[in-house]
């Protein structure tokens, strides 16, 4: 199994033996420490109002709002060590990869933690394109 530690994550990155790396995300994910676990994160600001009525500028504060509460915990953007992504539209999602991409990278960075996107029919707030679960380690001292 190939191990990979990315610069500034305190975890290890799992590729089995033979795969091709992962491009944008992590097979898998090693850690160990404090866990911190997200509900699902919509698009709209702390008052609970959209600003944005697309799903890159949605996505893009769905991000901010996961940094939000990770920082609450002492945590950072590489501590994630999984995102589930629900989307409304996959049409629009595709389309967008390059936006979506640099918007990740503006709030996250280049940390690639182990990511599934899933297309739904709906979420339950009728504004919302995406809604984000969040998982992070925070390493022992």
């Amino acid at each position: 199994m190939n191990l990979q530690n990315p610069p500034r994550s305190p975890h290890s990155f799992l590729n089995p033996e033979g795969w091709v790396p992962a491009k944008g995300y992590a097979n898998g994910v090693m850690a160990q420490g404090k866990v911190i676990f997200t509900g699902g994160l919509i698009g709209w600001n702390g008052q609970q109002q959209f600003e944005h009525v697309d799903l890159v500028g949605q996505f893009e504060q769905t991000l901010r709002n996961i940094v939000a509460v990770l920082e609450t915990a002492g945590a950072r953007p590489e501590h994630l060590v999984r995102l589930t992504w629900y989307i409304t539209d996959k049409a629009e999602y595709l389309s967008n990869l390059k936006e979506i991409g640099a918007a990740y990278r503006r709030v996250i960075g280049r940390h690639f933690p182990a990511m599934a996107v899933v297309q739904v029919v709906a979420l339950i707030e009728d504004a919302a394109k995406v809604e984000i679960e969040a998982t992070a380690v925070i390493p022992h001292d």
